[in-house]
């Protein structure tokens, strides 16, 4: 089931005298943090709006509404920060990682399930997926490309794949 309300990034320390914070983005490009006028906030998902955001040093530096000092600042330290689903449109095959995680891999010619994809990651020039076969206690390390990746179905919770030749006997 898609979340919700996606983590976004994770405020890690306070910045200046003006109340600003420095965020750590859970996002391809910092820059996309910046385009939010309002985000949510920790566990209860609380509505905060942005006041001014800009990139700095792959961090963005936020000031919310109604934190002006350094201390109401580092009241927020360590707290995630959220977008909800619908704020952001995705384009066509472009998908939230946290809805990649859980998967079921199997094999688009055989329907062989090779196991749950477990994480992603982000290598430059493609996304590598881990999936782990618990049947088997094997993990393997499956290049995010349109040669391999044949289908996904994220409301239907599969991944269907077609291995090159020898990729999954290396793992």
């Amino acid at each position: 089931m898609k979340k919700e309300y996606l983590e976004i990034g994770k405020i890690v320390n306070i910045h200046g005298l003006r109340g600003d914070v420095k965020v750590m983005p859970w996002c391809d490009d910092p820059e996309l943090l910046c385009e939010f006028d309002s985000l949510y906030i920790d566990k209860d998902k609380k509505e905060i709006a942005v006041e001014e955001a800009r990139v700095f040093k792959n961090t963005v530096i936020m000031r919310f509404e109604g934190t002006a000092t350094p201390e109401a600042a580092e009241k927020l330290r360590n707290k995630i920060l959220y977008i909800h689903r619908d704020d952001l449109e995705l384009e066509e095959g472009v998908y939230f990682i946290q809805d990649l995680i859980g998967m079921q891999v199997v094999d688009a010619d055989n329907g062989k399930v090779y196991g749950t994809l477990k994480d992603v990651s982000q290598t430059g020039a493609n996304d590598v997926y881990e999936v782990f076969d618990e049947e088997n206690k094997k993990t393997y390390w499956i290049p995010a490309i349109p040669d391999v990746i044949i289908e996904t179905d994220v409301d239907g919770g599969v991944m269907k794949i077609r291995p090159l030749e020898g990729l999954l006997d290396a793992n």
